[in-house]
């Protein structure tokens, strides 16, 4: 069984700019590749997991996200991280899909390909949407990041919450 450490997008991994699918817009947030192979030394594998409703209203096509997407694991590849998958529901809010955060869809479509220790598995994302996400389907280890949306950390209900990922050495240490 794989420990997993399931990482939203925007917002985590990179700056978050609304709609965000071209390449020359695109930052990774300082300490994203350090936090990341440090998280593989540890024994995780690292799946994303994020909403991409900009597919959905149009403001991008599904080729657009995927020449990105393409692009962001070349990236991490240079870096010797290894993104085992990557999973994203292009819809929109009122479409009601099931994949979705906070809905299980990219979780379950996860479980299909992946043996998933859960108990030992991680979400680390900025929104109450991630952290919902990670308590649907029994993650019981989150981190929320406030290098994202604005967050009120009274309400949160993640185990811990961090400023960035760069940080996140102090919160997952085996």
């Amino acid at each position: 069984m794989n420990k997993i450490v399931f990482l939203d997008r925007d917002g985590v991994i990179n700056i978050d700019k609304n709609y965000l699918y071209k390449i020359e817009e695109f930052e990774f947030i300082d300490g994203t590749f350090e936090s990341l192979k440090y998280l593989q030394e540890l024994g995780y594998k690292l799946v994303i997991v994020t909403n991409q409703s900009g597919i959905g209203r149009g403001y991008y096509s599904y080729e657009d996200y995927n020449i990105l997407t393409n692009w962001m694991i070349s990236e991490f590849k240079k870096n010797n991280i290894d993104i085992l998958s990557v999973f994203c529901c292009p819809h929109i809010p009122v479409d009601n899909c099931n994949c979705r955060k906070p809905n299980i869809g990219m979780i379950e479509q996860a479980k299909k390909i992946i043996d998933i220790d859960f108990k030992n598995s991680w979400l680390v994302g900025d929104k109450t949407s991630d952290i919902q996400l990670a308590i649907n389907v029994d993650i019981p280890n989150t981190i929320q990041v406030l290098s994202g949306e604005k967050v009120d950390i009274k309400k949160s209900k993640a185990k811990y919450i961090i400023e960035s990922i760069k940080n996140i050495k102090d919160i997952i240490k085996s």
